[in-house]
């Protein structure tokens, strides 16, 4: 199977089976110093780009052979470069069976039409977006001359008008470059008028193409607080293992009404005591859950406590 990998066991997703669609090159518009992939000249184009039938004759075999929770497009490198996307997602739909189509996307292209209206029929829709400032965007994204962020943030606000699966918007944050609290609070001003099912901030977890470095999980938290009102998935392999948080109930049930926390926020963020209170609220249903995109959310919107 050319074009299928894994598949692979995702916190955020579930168990995701992979479709690369440039497996045999790296073809990407952008070239982010974060990015594990080996560094490669800058392209709008996939080269030899596969045939629809031979992706989906590899779907096919991989469905049957493998157990997973969603089908992921994906590529060497950028997937809306792929010339033939609409045409596939169309096939994928029509052999996932039980489950879920999800891609992932720098968001380069999320303001031409044509990739909308490709990437509509699917459940999931992952957009990356570093930062909302034009001087970080291009120090971070290093983008192939004429894309802007103010036309991919505009592709994104169009884009969810129409789109009707779960968008997840996801931030990397690269130390010293897009980890300032007012970063984020620009961030949190363009969210607000995105309808969006979820917000990832993540960092550096493997060897990056350049000479960047991956931020504390202590700082990923702080900064996901100028998040507001969005569910938020804090994706790093690091914990808070020599600082958890303590929590009263009252404290506990504040927090999660206005930022609902994941399982591993569970896990990452509460002390042991604060633990126990939290099962106890879950258990006696002060807390209800919610699943995103594949991940599960505790929150307490609307619920009143004493």
């Amino acid at each position: 199977m050319k074009y299928i990998f894994g598949p692979i066991s995702s916190r955020r997703f579930g168990m995701s089976l992979g479709i690369d669609l440039s497996p045999e090159k790296k073809c990407c518009n952008f070239d982010c110093i974060y990015c594990e992939l080996e560094k490669a000249k800058k392209t709008d184009t996939i080269e030899n780009p596969p045939k629809v039938k031979d992706v989906i004759n590899d779907v096919l075999e991989a469905i049957e052979k493998y157990n997973s929770d969603v089908i992921t497009i994906t590529a060497n490198g950028e997937p809306t470069l792929y010339p033939y996307l609409d045409e596939l997602i169309d096939e994928l739909n029509k052999i996932k069976k039980d489950k879920k189509s999800l891609i992932l996307s720098n968001s380069s292209n999320i303001d031409k039409p044509n990739v909308q209206k490709a990437l509509k029929k699917l459940d999931i829709v992952k957009l990356s977006l570093d930062s909302v400032n034009p001087k970080t965007f291009k120090k971070i994204d290093r983008a192939l001359e004429g894309i802007k962020i103010e036309n991919i943030i505009k592709g994104i606000k169009e884009f969810s008008k129409i789109y009707e699966g779960d968008l997840i918007i996801e931030v990397l944050v690269v130390k010293g470059i897009n980890d300032k609290i007012e970063e984020f609070k620009a961030l949190n001003e363009v969210l607000k008028e995105i309808k969006i099912a979820r917000v990832d901030i993540s960092t550096i977890d493997r060897p990056p193409a350049y000479d960047v470095l991956p931020v504390e999980y202590e700082k990923l938290f702080e900064l996901s607080k100028e998040i507001k009102n969005q569910h938020i998935f804090i994706a790093s392999r690091k914990n808070l293992a020599n600082k958890k948080e303590s929590f009263t109930k009252e404290e506990l049930a504040k927090t999660l009404s206005k930022r609902p926390f994941s399982e591993g926020d569970i896990e990452n963020i509460l002390d042991d005591e604060s633990k126990k209170v939290f099962y106890e609220m879950l258990e006696n249903d002060l807390i209800k859950e919610k699943i995103v995109a594949n991940t599960k959310f505790f929150t307490t919107k609307g619920f009143m406590f004493e």
